[in-house]
């Protein structure tokens, strides 16, 4: 019998989340986390698990806006090293997205290991901003090169770290977060005081927060006062800056 070629692993864009609007002027890439090393096959399930709470409500605040989001699924579990596996799933999503719908603003959005590729495929052209929650980056090793920054040259990048988090080091993307600042102005990070790696305590206010963070830079919506304060703010005051509990409620009184 002839021996049957294994079949080739692709990324994939899950169904819009909600109804998609007549026509689509913004696009949010949801990227899940994932593991620092795997080549299993990622959960459907518990992969957008983390995710979608998070895309329904940007749909529900865009969809008058014309926007869409998508999860991405990813080929591998693991990041996997120099394959990168996530960073590139994140990429080829976001050609898929100028395939689908043309040229559009994306904005990558991803928790965990997916908020370290978001930030790492932040230089596609069709990027305009990203959005990493409690992002896992790898320890700094003088052995290797540190994680790039260059690409986010021209992006706009909010990053919401919890100072409680036990699995990925909030002071390591505060450490990526100031090497970013150099090349790009537009980078702020947000620190929520007592919260752990998922989020849970302030889920309200770090949702806000990245709602009012997409729809003013995929559509041009007025910031709020504690986010342009951060984005102008000198480090390292722009990238320590409190997420105030209750924001949301007040936005833009």
């Amino acid at each position: 019998m002839a021996q049957q070629a294994t079949p080739v692993r692709r990324a994939r864009l899950g169904r819009a989340l909600g109804p998609e609007p007549t026509t689509v002027n913004g696009v949010v890439l949801l990227l899940p986390g994932g593991e620092e090393t795997s080549a299993r096959r990622p959960s459907p399930m518990m992969a957008t698990a983390s995710v979608r709470a998070l895309g329904r409500r940007l749909t529900r605040a865009g969809h008058a806006e014309g926007l869409v989001t998508h999860v991405v699924h990813y080929r591998f579990r693991g990041w996997n090293g120099s394959e990168a596996h996530l960073a590139r799933d994140a990429s080829w999503a976001a050609d898929e997205v100028v395939r689908r719908y043309g040229d559009v603003p994306i904005c990558l959005a991803g928790v965990d290991m997916g908020g370290r590729a978001a930030l790492r495929a932040g230089g596609h052209t069709a990027v305009n901003s990203v959005l990493a929650l409690a992002p896992w980056l790898p320890e700094e090793d003088m052995a290797a090169p540190p994680e790039p920054v260059k690409q986010l040259a021209g992006r706009r990048v909010l990053i919401v770290h919890g100072t409680n988090d036990e699995r990925t080091d909030p002071e390591l993307s505060f450490r990526l977060a100031a090497r970013a600042k150099k090349a790009n102005r537009d980078i702020c990070r947000f620190e929520v005081h007592s919260d752990g790696h998922g989020l849970y305590q302030h889920r309200s206010e770090v949702h806000a927060l990245a709602e009012d963070f997409v729809m003013g830079t995929l559509f041009g919506r007025t910031l709020s006062r504690p986010l342009e304060d951060a984005l102008a703010a000198p480090p390292p005051l722009g990238l320590r800056m409190p997420l105030a509990s209750g924001f949301g409620k007040a936005l833009r009184r």
